[in-house]
């Protein structure tokens, strides 16, 4: 009975540090060479903003940091009813927030169709507020559009999959009109990039992340592929 006490109570803390509702270290020295995100918007460049929510966040964001055509990647929490959560409030589900990733993109270098390419394929969609060990209402798979092209795009996108039978099961992910977004906490800013060595990011990211690289390898930045 005891070992099988303990066998149960390694489990779910092995689940635990694969979770992204952990702590996290808020003080960590951050490197600026790892910022990926190159913030210097050349003159004359028009961008437009997509919001995304599979899963957690600090996923989401290494993916589409490393994207051609992307300028800048927030996460932060959207779709609630508090005004400038924190982390630990949207954690205990009562916010209504979901974890987001804000992207701001060049729309001729990258088009949403092919940001939505990556949303599809970088998580399952199929699975109602949760992705892995990441369980509860701000995990849930969402896009809130911000125009009507955008709106299109998707439900056009999710029908053809769902009538392609790409999943075996319906995809569950909501396509809303954007509500609200606020930028997390700093500490959660380029989390991956800063944070290689966590286990999250080691055992839950990386992986995720080589079969990305190797699914979009013509769509990278210079120097990722």
């Amino acid at each position: 009975m005891h070992y099988k006490k303990y066998i149960f109570s390694c489990f779910f803390f092995s689940c635990y540090l694969l979770s992204c509702a952990q702590p996290v270290e808020k003080n960590k020295t951050v490197n600026p060479q790892h910022n990926m995100d190159n913030k210097q918007i050349p003159t004359g460049i028009i961008t437009d903003t997509a919001y995304f929510g599979e899963g957690c966040f600090w996923c989401t964001e290494a993916f589409f940091q490393r994207l051609k055509g992307v300028y800048e990647v927030n996460s932060g929490y959207g779709g609630g009813h508090v005004a400038n959560p924190t982390y630990e409030q949207v954690c205990d589900k009562n916010t209504g927030h979901v974890e987001l990733a804000q992207i701001i993109y060049d729309p001729n270098e990258v088009s949403f169709d092919e940001l939505l390419e990556v949303f599809w394929k970088t998580h399952d969609p199929t699975t109602l507020n949760q992705q892995g060990a990441d369980v509860g209402p701000q995990y849930r798979s969402v896009i809130f559009y911000t125009n009507e092209m955008q709106r299109e795009k998707a439900e056009q996108y999710k029908a053809a999959l769902d009538k392609s039978g790409a999943f075996n099961k319906p995809i569950v992910t909501a396509i809303e009109p954007f509500k609200n977004f606020y930028r997390a906490e700093q500490y959660h800013q380029n989390y991956y990039n800063n944070n290689d060595d966590a286990a999250y990011c080691r055992f839950v990211i990386r992986p995720k992340l080589e079969k990305f690289e190797k699914v979009f390898k013509n769509k990278l930045k210079k120097g990722v592929e």
